[in-house]
């Protein structure tokens, strides 16, 4: 068990949050808890009227909060573009990015706009090319930079002669690979700041278990009901074991805002599917600093996103 997080939030008024995947479950959670702490939220979402149903459930929720939407797509680099633009054209600092967003276990190999395998391409390389746009907003900002990881990363590998999966195709083990890359990135964007006196601090959030929408029925990815891992972690959930949607945002709410969070910490539930937030020991395929160098280095071959000279 790791030693419980400071769950205290200072007060965030004045400052700017952009929350992923903040229309659905651990995403909005985050997202309300954020706006209740005095934030203005921006909500970065696929689905522009599901998006505002839930930025007018969190004005309902929290009276004067300023939460809005705008569109991204982050298995398009097209749509992260825009966004991007959007943003350097405000020119706001930005204090706050969770990026939190998506994707897991379609039932066949399908991929991004972009042709990437659609897990890797969402979850890791979407969110790498946005937080570089960003990154001149981030650095104004001083900001905090979450990175919401999984379970499935802690026995996760890189595919590294195959990062799309273009043989031999697995899907558990696609979706592994995306979200340590999500990691291994988090903790290479902080050593860059350290080395480079950006002043951002990169954080690592995992949210145990707890029953999202993640393997829920998604006609979208081609699965029409629920899967069945779906439903066993509902039951877990109803027990007590696993964790519930608001318990599995704490980790998340505390890397991003918590008075105690740190750059290149690590925060999850303080069992491994459940319990209170806690400081804990980085997973061992987390640990390789060359790896987390690698993979920044293959996500701008990918991507074409290059931090500017």
């Amino acid at each position: 068990m790791g030693r419980i997080a400071d769950l205290s939030i200072p007060d965030q008024t004045g400052k700017l949050a952009v929350v992923t995947g903040a229309s659905d479950g651990i995403g909005a959670v985050i997202a309300t808890r954020l706006a209740r702490s005095g934030a203005e939220v921006v909500m970065p979402v696929r689905s522009a009227a599901k998006g505002e149903r839930v930025a007018e459930s969190i004005r309902s929720a929290v009276p004067g909060a300023k939460v809005t939407t705008r569109l991204l797509d982050l298995s398009s680099l097209n749509s992260v573009a825009a966004l991007v633009n959007d943003f350097v054209s405000d020119g706001r600092a930005i204090d706050v990015l969770v990026n939190n967003a998506g994707v897991m276990q379609p039932p066949e190999r399908q991929v991004t706009q972009d042709n990437f395998e659609l897990q890797f391409g969402t979850n890791h390389l979407g969110h790498f090319a946005l937080t570089l746009g960003l990154l001149p907003l981030l650095r104004a900002g001083s900001a905090r930079v979450t990175h919401q990881t999984s379970i499935a990363a802690r026995s996760g590998a890189i595919n590294w002669d195959d990062l799309n999966w273009e043989r031999s195709y697995a899907v558990m083990k696609a979706y592994g690979q995306s979200k340590l890359a999500v990691a291994l990135f988090a903790r290479e964007l902080d050593a860059r700041s350290r080395a480079g006196g950006w002043g951002i601090t990169s954080n690592i959030a995992h949210p145990g278990i707890s029953p999202t929408n993640l393997l829920a029925a998604q006609p979208g990815l081609g699965r029409p009901k629920d899967s069945a891992g779906r439903r066993l972690i509902g039951l877990l959930a109803r027990v007590g074991i696993a964790g519930t949607v608001d318990s599995a945002a704490e980790p998340g709410v505390i890397a991003a805002v918590g008075n105690a969070s740190r750059g290149d910490q690590f925060i999850g539930p303080s069992r491994l599917i459940g319990g209170p937030p806690a400081q804990v020991e980085l997973w061992k395929p987390l640990r390789s600093t060359d790896a987390a160098r690698r993979m920044w280095e293959a996500s701008e071959e990918l991507t074409g996103v290059r931090l500017s000279s």
